[in-house]
């Protein structure tokens, strides 16, 4: 059973490794970054999970008693300007806008770029960030960009300064079952539970042990387990969200743990999680596809439309004109949501219609890794390998260059 849950992931978009990518069924790797130790240990074992299933790095070496960040830069260096300024690189892993415009490119292992309409910057670990891939942006009520990899790697960046938290062996983590939440806190995914920033201290908080995550042997924050989550989500009730690997959803409400398993959730990981205006919760499994959850009903809107793939639920082959396997997930102005597959393109909801948009309408590739609508509406979309692209509410344009100053 965990052999063929992890066999779902086998692609190189989830759980998006930085040393190995599996395409057109060729293997194939990319050099390790120049990072710590510990680090690099991680990263290798993700990929032997991926491949066989076996292996867990070593536990990170708390050394600092005082609980507090440490910067991987004190003396910032300049940031790394690409030598034409204009371009980013294909391998889009997430977009984001912040609260002063400017958008934010992850990539799946150059780094991040930053696009102000200025100009277009790179940031890589020289210049402070903990890793290369960044697979999750958010944003804090003082304005800080935070950054995550999919080896639970933590940044945060004030504007001047990256600060890393979880791969310096300076940083202490505390580990505690006392599960709480206030307005403010940030959530990060992590190996059997997730990270919660508050007040200046990471703290790891593990799942509780339940029939559901009873038979993890290492709950450790770096230790990829069935219970390892990929994506969370705050809603407008401050109930967390979690996806997760093997487990399906749990939510936290302040009080206890609730597990989301039936009609296929659980197995296949879950990769993406919404909220809508409405109120209602989207989850999007990477084998089981598009769930709604209204409060009281979930429902598995991929099996209602018959858009299921059992070729790759048996033998991981993919499918156009599927929707079985759900990347990412977001809602447009108009209350249509959008779902980015690994696959099959793009697919937009809207009062129960489904329609489906790939390489023929104009979109860079089939596989999209990320979406995000911007403040004037428009909709970006993040691909593996093809870069960018735009959505207006008729054409599919995709972004070769950007203008900025002096160009």
């Amino acid at each position: 059973m965990y052999l063929a849950v992890l066999n779902y992931g086998l692609q190189w978009y989830f759980p998006r490794p930085a040393l190995a990518k599996i395409k057109d069924n060729k293997l194939s790797y990319f050099a390790p970054n120049n990072r710590t130790m510990t680090q690099k240990i991680l990263r290798l074992t993700i990929l032997l999970l991926l491949v066989a299933c076996t292996g867990t790095p070593p536990p990170e070496n708390a050394a600092n008693p005082n609980n507090k960040p440490v910067s991987t830069a004190p003396t910032p260096p300049p940031p790394t300007y690409l030598s034409n300024a204009t371009r980013v690189d294909k391998n889009i892993r997430s977009i984001y806008q912040d609260k002063k415009g400017a958008y934010w490119f992850g990539t799946n292992g150059a780094g991040v770029f930053r696009y102000d309409k200025k100009s277009l910057v790179q940031y890589t670990v020289k210049d402070g960030l903990a890793d290369n891939q960044v697979v999750s942006i958010q944003e804090d009520e003082a304005g800080n960009i935070w950054l995550e990899s999919a080896g639970f790697a933590i940044s945060k960046f004030d504007g001047t300064t990256f600060t890393a938290y979880t791969n310096n062996p300076d940083f202490t983590i505390e580990t505690t079952h006392n599960w709480n939440a206030a307005l403010g806190d940030l959530w990060f995914f992590a190996g059997a539970g997730v990270f919660r920033y508050r007040s200046s201290a990471l703290t790891y908080l593990p799942f509780p042990r339940t029939t559901k995550t009873s038979k993890n042997t290492d709950q450790t924050a770096f230790t990829l387990s069935p219970s390892a989550v990929y994506t969370t989500l705050r809603d407008q009730k401050g109930q967390i969200w979690m996806g997760t690997q093997a487990r399906g959803v749990c939510r936290y409400d302040g009080k206890s743990h609730t597990w989301f398993t039936e009609k296929g959730l659980a197995g296949p990981a879950v990769l993406a999680l919404l909220e809508d205006s409405k109120g209602t919760i989207w989850m999007g499994n990477n084998g089981a596809g598009l769930f709604r959850y209204d409060g009281r009903t979930l429902v598995n809107v991929t099996e209602e439309h018959q858009l299921g793939n059992a070729d790759f639920r048996a033998t991981g082959k993919s499918g156009l004109n599927t929707l079985a396997r759900v990347y990412t997930i977001n809602e447009d102005n108009s209350g249509a949501i959008w779902v980015g597959t690994a696959d099959a393109g793009v697919w937009r909801y809207y009062e129960g219609v489904l329609t489906n948009y790939t390489t023929k309408d104009g979109l860079p590739s089939n596989a999209v890794s990320a979406i995000c609508q911007d403040n004037n509406g428009e909709l970006w979309f993040g691909t593996d390998a093809h870069g960018l692209c735009t959505f207006n509410g008729s054409t599919f344009t995709e972004v070769v260059e950007f203008v900025v100053a002096g160009q």
